[in-house]
């Protein structure tokens, strides 16, 4: 989502031709879509978006059980 947004501020700060960016080939600009396209052709054909979403899951579901213990008095054996 980070390359979007660069991708997404290059491309107003060219239309506005504010700074160096103005100067620079609109093929710079619109390349940096390219990447964030390629990102995301990667990211799922990787399994690195379910992998990052299974891990939230799981983190909350280990949060969800701490708090649990905690409220009926069971110690945790985790580290703090």
């Amino acid at each position: 989502m980070y390359l979007l947004g660069i991708a997404v501020l290059l491309t107003v700060l060219k239309l506005a031709e504010v700074g160096p960016v103005a100067g620079w080939s609109w093929w710079v600009v619109l390349g940096a879509y390219g990447v964030t396209a390629a990102w995301w052709v990667w990211a799922d054909t990787s399994g690195y978006t379910k992998r990052r979403a299974a891990d939230k899951i799981d983190e909350r579901r280990r949060k969800r059980i701490e708090k649990q213990k905690e409220a009926m008095g069971i110690r945790s054996r985790t580290r703090r």
